[in-house]
This record gives structure tokens, C-alpha cells and sequence, in this order.
């Protein structure tokens, strides 16, 4: 199946210009029963007050390669040790409050096992970060539940079409 490559723009600020990238790694995160793993975020900051849902993840850092980031990025936010399954796609979208443009890196993975987690102090602190663990079909609706503020419409136009990749990549290796 052919990797999604998605260029979005943020329809929600007006862009003024942008003054830098980030390169950032996500998954879609399952288990043998097929439950998704994602964290869910409390915020009340420039963009505004919400609780939303998003794939875990972060940001690249210097020399790291995508895989080492994204099983330390999962391992810091979901204590999940991970088997990289596949690359869905590269989205590419804006946040222009923040003058950001954002290069998301995503994977399929499987949970090998969990331990425990290491959030930072602002994730703990300022994003109230937590783990869900949903179906395909209450990840749906809590990615659309989302989508009534600025922040998680951009969010859901990012993650949902790789939700979707997701589920049809995992029903396609199970239809083998």
C-alpha cells in the first residue's frame, strides 16, 4: 500500500508567516485486540481551551533517526515498547498562530509491552497528558467529538485520514 504524503493548511489563523519546521514522529498504536493507543491532552493556552485526542509522538531531535525518536517518544508518553510495523505516511500541515510548520512522520506499531512512562514536566503539568485505549470506531468518534475547537479541527484533519490507512493496512494483513 502506497504511503500517504498530505499537505494541509491551517484554516483556522491567519497566516502572518512562518519562521521555522519541525520534524516529528506519530503513531497509530495497536494491540492484539486491535485497541488503539493514543494520549489524550488537557490545554488551555494561545490556542485556546480544549481536551483533545492525538497519536503520540513529539518532536525529532538532533541526530536522532524517525525510528529511535518514535520509540522514545512512545516508550516517554505511553511507557509502550513497540515494534515498528509500518510507515503510513508524512503529513505536512501548519500551525500559523504559532508561525509552525510541522513535517509528522507516521507509523503503524505494535505494543510489545508496557512500562512505564516518562512525561515531562509540561506534559504532566500544562497538557495533563493521559493514555486512551479505544476501538477503531470510539477513536472515530472521539477524534470528530474533538473537532468542535480551532486546535482539534486541525488535529483531526491531520490524524483522521491516517486512522483510516491504519485500519487499512491491519484489515489487509489480517485478510491474507
Amino acid at each position: 500500500m502506497k504511503e500517504l504524503n498530505l499537505q494541509l493548511k491551517d484554516t483556522e489563523w491567519p497566516l502572518e508567516y512562518i519562521d521555522h519546521d519541525r520534524k516529528i514522529v506519530r503513531a497509530i498504536v495497536f494491540d492484539d485486540q486491535e485497541n488503539y493507543y493514543f494520549v489524550r491532552a488537557k490545554r488551555d493556552d494561545d490556542f485556546g481551551k480544549a481536551t483533545l485526542i492525538e497519536t503520540s509522538g513529539g518532536g525529532v531531535e538532533a541526530g536522532e533517526d524517525l525510528e529511535t525518536a518514535l520509540k522514545r517518544e512512545l516508550k516517554e508518553e505511553l511507557g509502550a515498547e513497540v515494534e515498528i510495523m509500518h510507515k503510513i505516511g508524512i503529513v505536512s500541515d501548519y500551525y500559523n498562530l504559532i508561525h509552525r510548520h510541522n513535517i509528522n512522520n507516521y507509523y503503524l506499531c505494535k505494543i510489545t509491552s508496557f512500562g512505564e512512562k516518562h512525561l515531562t514536566p509540561d506534559e504532566i503539568n500544562e497538557f495533563h497528558l493521559s493514555t486512551l485505549k479505544l476501538s477503531y470506531d470510539e477513536a472515530l468518534r472521539e477524534y470528530n467529538r474533538c473537532a468542535n475547537t480551532r486546535i482539534g479541527k486541525l488535529i483531526a484533519a491531520r490524524e483522521l485520514p491516517i486512522l483510516k490507512q491504519a485500519k487499512n493496512l491491519l484489515d489487509r494483513k489480517k485478510n491474507r
